[in-house]
């Protein structure tokens, strides 16, 4: 089969395909036949050192296809089943062997590209907005990048929760994309003062929460923006690692909290994982959530992809195609 391997940290450059075997199942696994890869920042963290792996490594945590074979002991899925996964390194490939504990089966009304564009994007939205923070009708929050894969449905499923949604993006055909998607508020946060603007919108209070997938860019307003008592989450590295932070600098700001959550955190346990993906799947079947898949790429033009998403070209969703 085809599989995309690093074998040095680097740029898009050292991501390459090659030929190898085919893995085969083993006790409490599946076989996956890939038919879409979901493409994360996380991958661009893996390939870079930020987030260290033994090398030479595969690369990509998040596909959906079909399964072509089970292991020994495996009742959860047969031969012939959609599946999908995240949190399994390796799905820049045409197969994958998986733990059946965790993976999941999207319902008939979720083809196989739309499980893989949402299945890691929607389940980490579940549950910053669900378990990390829990958002309640009436509150205003602030969400960072919010044309991106995670952004995009963030802003529906706040705005289903009874959220005002106070959204930040790089330009404006990206600040119109997330109005259409619900966004009460758009900040051009490259031109404009976020934590001054969301003063403004919010009559100086600030927001309980912040969800940052940005990073060293935004961090500062991030923490300027939110009301006391308020909560900084965040989860992504898009512009860099944010700073250190000195714990009197939340007491300054209003007593403030800082979380820096991981999904697999919250997803430990199978149960954790179904009930998870259950919520994702019922708010995608409910159309609250749209799944917007805004470009594709073949699975030999992964480098591609990852200069795409760096230089903050892609919108929604991005997948591989094998």
């Amino acid at each position: 089969m085809r599989a995309v391997r690093f074998e040095q940290t680097g740029g898009p450059e050292v991501l390459q395909l090659a030929e190898v075997a085919t893995p085969q199942p083993g006790p409490g696994q599946i076989l996956i036949r890939h038919q879409a890869i979901g493409i994360n920042f996380i991958d661009t963290y893996h390939r870079t050192g930020l987030y260290p792996v033994k090398l030479p490594s595969g690369i990509g945590m998040e596909a959906a296809g079909v399964v072509e074979a089970v292991g020994e002991g495996v009742t959860r899925f047969r031969a012939g089943d959609a599946a999908a996964y995240n949190g399994v390194m390796g799905a820049y490939a045409d197969f994958a062997v998986v733990p059946a504990a965790r993976a999941v089966k999207p319902p008939a009304g979720v083809d196989s590209h739309r499980a893989a564009a949402a299945l890691l994007k929607g389940m980490t939205a579940e549950f910053l907005l669900r378990r990390c923070y829990r958002i309640e009708a009436g509150d205003t929050i602030l969400v960072h990048a919010a044309a991106g894969g995670v952004g995009q449905i963030m802003v529906q499923w706040a705005k289903a929760l009874g959220a005002k949604v106070i959204a930040t993006v790089g330009d404006q055909r990206k600040a119109e994309r997330a109005r259409e998607l619900g966004a009460d508020h758009t900040i051009l946060y490259r031109e404009q003062d976020v934590a001054a603007e969301v003063r403004r919108l919010t009559d100086g209070k600030g927001v309980p929460v912040v969800y940052d997938s940005v990073g060293k860019d935004t961090f500062e307003a991030s923490l300027a923006s939110l009301a006391r008592r308020g909560m900084l989450v965040s989860f992504g590295n898009a512009s860099g690692p944010a700073p250190a932070v000195e714990p009197s600098r939340l007491q300054r700001g209003g007593s403030l909290f800082l979380t820096r959550p991981t999904l697999f955190d919250y997803t430990v346990t199978t149960e954790e994982l179904d009930e998870s993906a259950s919520a994702l799947f019922e708010m995608i079947g409910s159309g609250k959530v749209q799944i917007e898949i805004g470009q594709t790429f073949p699975l030999a033009e992964a480098r591609r992809a990852h200069e795409a998403l760096e230089s903050r070209q892609t919108i929604g969703s991005t997948l591989l195609i094998p």
